[in-house]
């Protein structure tokens, strides 16, 4: 790994770097961000400074948040092909450049940390040219609702999807920035949603959801994703989510739970595996009925005869087809359903 001393580069040093690289190159790795609001959004780099083209392979990592999985970040770094890791953030720092450059064990030719916590960069060239470079993307944790603020409409959002249609590459978040990859997402402008207020009322304040407008990933169509799902008990919020998307779109919605230290890796043929030690959720309803009481003010009513949703349990090491979100062989399958406000899961 290398380094420069433990300064912020100056002007004429960014230039030159710049003109010799032919690429947006802010400096190499130092224990202080290499620039600041002042010229441009905050950025630490680990690596080699020249840019390269390698092939990369195309994949979706929606992590669970906690410790990260490693396997599946090894998973995502060797679809890169070797190449440029930029990893996205509106809070935080640094904390993934050294993980993903030397500790996985993957060779990467380098990992960019740019802090993009305002409005002000999301549509300068230099920033949306270096996230278009990259041959892996990784939206770290933190706040959704600062994604959806300050990158929604903006030429980082195209880029985002640039890499994901267009270029192919392996794009991934954990947390908030897992949240953010379902074509359904739901983007906490307010207090973090509880289960118990989005069972008690599906139109609470807290409860609102985004639509085809944002992040566009394969197999994620009409898909809402949610973290920290078993740990901090989202189920109940994760059937309203669906609750919601039948009612007012008409959709037949889809959910992936993902618990803590845990990682749902898709390929491009839409076959899914999951890393880690706890369990992944699909969730979809089972019919096509509309929930009973799905109101404003009122209790949530989803029973459907107790088999409202149909819940597929996938532990680490087994898989699921997105492409078909057919019950894979082995895998435990139950019922949840909501009566009078209250989650109820068959065995």
């Amino acid at each position: 790994m290398s380094s420069t001393p433990g300064h912020l580069l100056i002007l004429t040093r960014f230039c030159l770097l710049l003109a010799l690289s032919g690429r947006v190159a802010y400096g190499q790795s130092t224990p202080t961000p290499l620039s600041t609001t002042a010229t441009g959004p905050t950025i630490w780099f680990t690596g080699d400074m020249t840019d390269v083209t390698t092939t990369t392979s195309p994949g979706i990592l929606l992590a669970g948040g906690s410790t990260d999985v490693d396997d599946a970040m090894r998973w995502f770094l060797r679809k890169s092909g070797g190449g440029d890791v930029v990893v996205l953030r509106a809070s935080g720092a640094d904390g993934y450049n050294t993980y993903l450059y030397s500790t996985l064990g993957e060779t990467v030719n380098s990992v960019e940390t740019i802090l993009l916590n305002s409005a002000a960069w999301v549509n300068d060239e230099r920033v949306v040219q270096t996230i278009r470079n990259a041959e892996a993307l990784f939206i770290a944790g933190g706040d959704q609702g600062k994604y959806v603020s300050f990158w929604k409409d903006s030429k980082v959002e195209d880029a985002i999807n640039y890499l994901i249609n267009t270029k192919k590459v392996p794009v991934g978040g954990t947390n908030a920035g897992c949240a953010i990859l379902g074509a359904i997402y739901y983007p906490v402008f307010n207090e973090s949603l509880a289960s118990a207020e989005a069972l008690s009322d599906p139109y609470h304040t807290n409860l609102m959801l985004g639509k085809n407008n944002f992040v566009n990933a394969p197999f994620l169509a009409n898909t809402i994703t949610d973290t920290h799902f078993a740990q901090r008990n989202r189920q109940g919020r994760l059937v309203a989510f669906l609750a919601r998307m039948q009612t007012d779109w008409h959709i037949t919605g889809r959910g992936i739970g993902i618990s803590e230290k845990t990682a749902v890796a898709i390929e491009p043929t839409g076959v899914a595996t999951v890393f880690g030690s706890s369990v992944a959720y699909f969730a979809t309803p089972s019919g096509s009925g509309k929930p009973e009481q799905c109101v404003a003010g009122k209790r949530l009513a989803w029973s459907a005869k107790g088999k409202a949703i149909r819940i597929v349990e996938v532990q680490g090491s087994g898989t699921f087809n997105l492409k078909t979100w057919d019950t894979p062989a082995g895998s435990p399958v139950r019922y949840w359903y909501v009566e009078d406000g209250g989650l109820q899961m068959q065995p």
